[in-house]
């Protein structure tokens, strides 16, 4: 499915799972509020709650009532195992498929990452 095929909430979770794994938020730190992630991202805040219920659903976000939420202890760690598995579940077989077919070998992978 292409990215702007799929639902908005889910894409604004992205974009929060990638904050999380990129370091900008840390297990126990706060996440935006609704209202204030919704205006950065120009969404609407109805479906960035959507998106944060979902985080919450999974156990990767905890609400404290009146202060806000927060990421979950251990959610990090969680987030990059999924993330890894998908990766090597869904993309993996089609990079692998795309390298033989174009007769790739790993010196010539390592020789453009070193770049």
């Amino acid at each position: 499915m292409a990215e702007q095929d799929r639902p908005v909430y889910l894409r604004l979770r992205d974009r929060i799972s990638d904050s999380i794994l990129d370091g900008r938020y840390r297990d126990g730190d706060p996440l935006p509020s609704v209202r204030a992630f919704a205006a950065e991202q120009g969404a609407n805040p109805l479906t960035v709650a959507k998106a944060y219920q979902s985080f919450q659903e999974d156990g990767l976000v905890t609400v404290r009532r009146g202060v806000g939420m927060f990421v979950a202890d251990g959610a990090t760690e969680r987030l990059r195992r999924t993330e890894r598995q998908q990766f090597l579940d869904q993309e993996w077989p089609q990079i692998t498929a795309r390298i033989r077919r174009l007769r790739l070998d790993a010196n010539d992978l390592l020789t453009k990452v070193e770049a």
